[in-house]
């Protein structure tokens, strides 16, 4: 996790995880906060990785390079994700995927605002047309990867790295699959501009897509 100032959400997703794992998940937080959020995450058990807020792709690759197991799982820390979900998304690991990648908008993403509903329903359907494959969210934060796919492709984007994400591994043939999860309202502030971290990721989206293409 890149986590900057959700000490009003950290401590109850760091509980989940805990629970839902059995204390077994090595959890890494890269963190730029000025609030408790890393005091919080030590007491809970976390390696704490402090880091100049530069962005929440910097944030997050500094975090997938940290941690050491072989799956390697991604979520925000605000508490919109269902930690209960991770069981079922490390099964489809051990069943062959690549990539597991949660769909928050199967089901609505009634707690998602409409305005972010509608700009990554958007962002699916562009990111479809430029890759020729369908895909139903491209910005979702919760993610479980083998290390290997972490390891063997170079990341360049920031804003727009939770697309990238999904982006190049689909592109480069591995087996990814999306699974439909459920999106509770956040715990806390919005750290992102609707407008610019808009534009930002569709650049990425853009950008990476026809990379990937032709190369």
């Amino acid at each position: 996790m890149g986590t900057y100032n959700e000490e009003a959400a950290i401590g109850t997703v760091l509980d989940d995880i805990d629970r839902v794992t059995d204390g077994r998940a090595e959890v890494v937080c890269v963190d730029g906060s000025s609030d408790r959020t890393p005091e919080i995450a030590r007491e809970h058990g976390a390696t704490v990785v402090e880091q100049e807020p530069q962005g929440y792709g910097v944030a997050v690759r500094e975090a997938l390079l940290t941690a050491s197991r072989p799956v390697v799982v991604t979520t925000d820390c605000d508490d919109t994700y269902p930690m209960d979900a991770l069981p079922e998304f490390l099964d489809f690991i051990n069943e062959g995927y690549d990539v597991v990648s949660g769909d928050r908008l199967y089901y609505g993403a009634d707690a998602m605002p409409a305005f972010n509903r509608l700009g990554n329903a958007a962002f699916a359907g562009i990111a479809s047309v430029l890759m020729g494959d369908r895909v139903h969210d491209t910005t979702t934060g919760m993610r479980a990867y083998r290390r290997e796919i972490i390891e063997k492709i170079e990341w360049t984007e920031n804003t727009g790295l939770s697309a990238e994400l999904l982006i190049r591994p689909l592109m480069r043939g591995y087996e990814v699959r999306e699974e439909p999860i459920t999106y509770a309202e956040r715990a806390g502030e919005t750290k992102l501009d609707p407008i610019q971290g808009g534009a930002e990721i569709l650049k990425s989206i853009v950008k990476v897509s026809l990379e990937e293409r032709f190369r």
